[in-house]
């Protein structure tokens, strides 16, 4: 059998602490999550975080960094759900990808609303959105003759986006249901869908609107 070289030994070390570090840090936000569902008001702690994912405190600092930093990680977690669902419907489906985002953000209700009202305090700015796969989603649709070969898709998916945010914000609130958040954020995607579709698609296109009815 042929041994090992130094390089192959040393390559295998650094693979092994990349991913001993990648798993403290998976434990370290997955114990941030769990403290939120406790005690959603709570301050969440560097400190709360450690004694939780059962490591030093330090190890947090080191590894993800000071509060604003949790959150931003524990931001970063939640888009790469999303991506990941997203990823599963491809580009030419937005009504998935309104769907998938209300169905993540209300997977995990707790952490989702404080999530938000932190995102909110500390005007962070996500660096990757779902109004991305939207605007493909809808430029697809556009492409496939589904939607009006002028359609402005990057504005039909600014005008949906703007309409779920309010969703989302009277959600976090808890003025409306899971359901109703959903079925806003949907009938937004409609609206457009229906104003831009191409004269062989109106009539599938305004069904969902005619079904609903006033409801919303």
């Amino acid at each position: 059998m042929r041994a090992r070289t130094r390089t192959e030994e040393d390559g295998q070390g650094r693979g092994l602490r990349a991913r001993h570090k990648a798993e403290r840090r998976s434990r370290i936000l997955d114990a941030a999550r769990e403290l939120l569902r406790a005690e959603p008001e709570s301050v969440l702690s560097t400190e709360r975080i450690a004694e939780r994912a059962q490591v030093a405190p330090a190890t947090v600092y080191n590894l993800i960094g000071p509060r604003d930093k949790v959150w931003e990680a524990l931001a970063a977690g939640f888009t790469d759900e999303l991506d990941r669902r997203l990823a599963l419907l491809g580009t030419d489906d937005p009504r998935g990808v309104v769907e998938s985002t209300v169905r993540l953000f209300v997977d995990d209700p707790v952490v989702s609303r404080r999530l938000v009202r932190e995102w909110e305090q500390s005007g962070l700015v996500l660096d990757r959105s779902p109004l991305t796969q939207l605007r493909r989603a809808l430029a697809d649709a556009r492409a496939r003759g589904v939607l009006h070969a002028d359609a402005d898709t990057d504005a039909l998916a600014s005008v949906v986006g703007a309409a779920c945010v309010g969703a989302l914000h009277q959600w976090v609130a808890a003025r409306i249901d899971d359901e109703r958040f959903l079925a806003r954020a949907l009938l937004a995607l409609d609206v457009a869908l229906a104003a831009a579709a191409a004269d062989s698609h109106r009539d599938r296109l305004l069904a969902p609107l005619r079904s609903r009815g006033g409801s919303a």
